[in-house]
């Protein structure tokens, strides 16, 4: 169902939203930047993409829906899942016996046609809708979803304290994941209070409460927590760490539960991990133009060591897991050191380490190299031992990859260098540190506004705002003539209840390794005279390529200062 130009063209004239000479304008533009012509009369300002969709509607003869102030009935909605519907913007609307009439944002998205089509047997009517349609229709999950959990929940709690008291537990269990999963959580807290608990999911990085428990449920529920964990039921005092997997509607996840004595009961931590979050791209994590092509380069060499830098939840794991898959060829021997294993990975051997029977880090990278890998992921280098053997690795001849918890690409050279590694030989072994954060990413449903003088200045203080228009220019986010005056910056915006973002954007720095910052590692330079010299050379700062992302319209400035703040 792709537009015909001449036809879009002419309906955009007929529409008298352009002029004939901005239409011109923008097909001279389109040809030079490889944009549509669409697309480049909404960079240009010219129309917006609601605008847009409405026009191509026309074109292609099918009708325009619109949802805002509509309220679809939760069994339909539902027929869709969330996590389909969010990442496709496509909504089931209303359904017959053998057809399911939804609406898109992009009706040439054939992919999620057929295999929603393929899910559920039905004939796919679509229907083109905007942008704020499309939000309102997507808050109604959340609503529907409450309503249906907390319906469950209230069912169950009232069998809890009886005799059989187990079944109502694993349902309020099964009820809070399924809800969890519905949500995109990746953590689900369960905090215990003085007469009740507080249930909390970590959505996007940040914690948001979900339901109150009565504190009768606290026994029954850490009871069937634990049954499945694996751990102790009888214990309540010692701190217990399980896992254990699940099956929610025919998606297969993986738990990691921490358990943690407090004053009014105990704490619940449970991680939920997706076995199928497989398949990420370095695009996807965020990275691009030359960075993209440095870390792509050091990954097709035989041997050195690559570093990705950051703090808890700033996304280490995933990166190296995508660095993972990337290389998992198979003629490669690739093996793993890892605390816990957080995805199972075929053709990988991977090893969970056992502090507890003396094998840690160090060791199993020790003991790995007996098994002739060419490639050696280290979950996180924590201390002098790691980092030996790691290197040692990398002498022999094999690929390392692996992760330090720290801020920055320069402080974790630092932080390797704090834990006695050879100056000359870090030198010579690492090839590439890869600094980063994770940050919320807009919804579609955003308002730009132009960055202040005041704004910029502040910016320009921590960040030199010339190199990152520069990277903007070169890879055509924004037009060659473009300045600072007229860049556009994004704000979220909330509509009933939401908060105008949603999923993680990435902001990457990248330290390659140039003659001059080797030098400054063989001398043991301070992090500040390694963080310039990579910067001099070229490097984006976490801070600036957050700032790139805001002029892409992904992130929002406030969401990027919280981060690093």
């Amino acid at each position: 169902m792709l537009v015909e130009d001449t036809q879009l063209h002419k309906f955009i004239l007929d529409s008298g939203l352009v002029s004939k000479e901005d239409l011109e304008q923008a097909r001279l533009e389109a040809a030079k930047s490889g944009q549509s012509v669409g697309d480049t009369l909404i960079s240009d300002g010219k129309i917006t993409p609601d605008n847009l969709r409405r026009i191509q509607a026309l074109v292609l003869g099918i009708s325009f829906i619109d949802l805002k102030d509509k309220k679809i009935p939760f069994e339909i909605l539902s027929i869709i899942p969330e996590p389909i519907a969010r990442s496709h913007s496509i909504v089931a609307v209303s359904e017959t016996d053998s057809t399911l009439e939804v609406a898109m944002l992009d009706v040439s998205d054939l992919s999620a046609i057929d295999a929603i089509k393929k899910k559920i047997g039905l004939r796919i009517l679509p229907r083109i809708t905007d942008s704020e349609s499309m939000k309102y229709a997507l808050i109604q999950y959340q609503k529907g979803l409450r309503a249906e959990f907390g319906d469950i929940i209230q069912k169950e709690i009232g069998s809890l304290g009886q005799a059989d008291e187990g079944p109502a537990a694993a349902r309020i269990v099964d009820a809070l994941l399924k809800h969890a999963l519905a949500q995109n959580a990746s953590d689900v807290h369960m905090d215990p209070a003085e007469d009740h608990i507080l249930v909390r999911y970590r959505i996007d990085g940040i914690l948001h409460d979900a339901i109150v428990l009565p504190k009768q449920a606290g026994p029954a529920v850490s009871l069937r927590i634990k049954m499945l964990s694996g751990l102790k039921i009888d214990e309540r005092f010692p701190p217990q760490d399980g896992r254990f997997k699940a099956n929610m509607d025919g998606d297969a996840v993986s738990l990691r539960v921490s358990i943690l004595p407090t004053y009014y009961g105990e704490k619940i931590v449970m991680r939920l991990l997706r076995e199928d979050a497989s398949g990420f791209t370095l695009e996807h994590l965020g990275l691009h133009g030359e960075a993209l092509d440095c870390v792509h380069r050091a990954l097709t060499r035989e041997s050195g060591m690559i570093i990705v830098a950051g703090p808890v939840g700033s996304g280490r794991t995933t990166t190296l897991y995508t660095m993972l898959d990337i290389l998992n060829a198979p003629q490669a021997n690739i093996a793993t050191v890892e605390d816990p294993i957080e995805h199972r990975l075929t053709r990988v051997n991977q090893t969970n380490v056992r502090p507890d029977i003396g094998l840690g880090f160090a060791e199993g990278v020790r003991s790995v190299l007996h098994q002739d890998p060419d490639v050696i992921m280290v979950g996180e280098i924590r201390d002098d031992q790691t980092a030996a053997a790691a290197l040692g690795a990398v002498s022999s001849g094999r690929l390392v990859i692996s992760a330090v918890r720290i801020g920055s690409a320069a402080s974790a050279v630092r932080r390797l260098l704090d834990m006695k590694a050879e100056p000359s030989v870090l030198a010579s072994s690492l090839d590439m540190v890869i600094g980063q954060r994770l940050v919320r990413g807009l919804s579609e449903t955003k308002a730009p506004y132009h960055p202040s003088k005041d704004e910029l200045a502040k910016l320009s203080k921590s960040a030199d705002l010339d190199k990152v228009l520069k990277a903007l220019k070169e890879e055509k986010i924004i037009k060659p003539t473009d300045s600072w005056d007229t860049v556009m910056f994004y704000n979220p915006v909330a509509i009933s209840g939401d908060d105008g973002f949603r999923g993680r954007v990435g902001l990457n720095e990248v330290m390659k390794m140039s003659r001059g910052v080797r030098d400054l590692i063989a001398k043991k330079a301070s992090t500040d005279e390694i963080e310039a010299q990579a910067r001099k050379e070229g490097m984006l700062t976490i801070l600036e390529d957050g700032i790139f992302k805001c002029a892409q319209g992904l992130t929002a400035l406030d969401e990027v200062l919280r981060a690093l703040s």
